[in-house]
């Protein structure tokens, strides 16, 4: 018997993918169904086989696209961005969790940082290294904790380097928020095409 109590709640908490999204099927030009965009012209581009979702280098505003299921907490949001800087001009991009007011973890090559938001607010900082013209990989999750709070905690590196163990930023004692989709933004302040692919919403124990 107390085996098996300690294996039950193992099981019921494997993390579960809940959408997942590789562009590999969608037609470009276009927007695949399950997107909800916020405002920006983006559509699915293809170079040789691969395809992601592009949003073009002007105009110059903040725009983003929700996905996913609502949720507010045990939820993770993973992507892939890729853009370049222009002379010293770079852009911004992000992935967040609750909807276009929630939980935001935002890479801000032009001060080399990792910002995490709450709405409008910056939250935490803290420093990476950017590299301009690589895919770069962010992980956003949002865990509830045993006192009714959150913890949220984000991941950063470059594609094709190994994972950092440990988060790169994170926001302890932290608010639940109201629940919303998942999403993904960018910024073109450096006027490049920035390029998003692999997305991905796992709940998370």
């Amino acid at each position: 018997m107390l085996l098996a109590g300690l294996i039950h709640p193992l099981i019921a908490a494997e993390p579960r993918v809940v959408f997942s999204q590789d562009f590999s099927k969608s037609d470009p030009g276009s927007v695949p169904d399950e997107f909800l965009v916020l405002d920006g012209q983006f559509a699915v581009k293809q170079e040789g086989t691969e395809r992601w979702l592009e949003l073009p280098g002007a105009p110059l505003d903040s725009y983003g696209f929700l996905f996913g299921p609502s949720e507010s907490s045990g939820v993770q949001v993973a992507a892939r961005i890729s853009t370049a800087k222009q002379g010293r001009k770079f852009s911004t991009f992000a992935v967040g969790v609750s909807g276009a007011s929630g939980y935001r973890l935002q890479v801000t090559p032009a001060k080399k940082s990792v910002e995490l938001f709450k709405g409008d607010t910056v939250a935490a900082t803290a420093p990476f290294d950017w590299k301009s013209g690589e895919w770069t990989e962010l992980r956003l999750q949002v865990r509830k904790t045993a006192d009714g709070k959150a913890t949220v905690e984000g991941k950063v590196w470059t594609a094709g380097s190994d994972e950092p163990k440990d988060p790169t930023i994170s926001l302890p004692d932290a608010e639940i928020l109201p629940a919303g989709k998942s999403g993904a933004w960018g910024m073109p302040y450096a006027g490049a095409p920035i390029r998003f692919d692999d997305l991905k919403v796992t709940t998370v124990p």
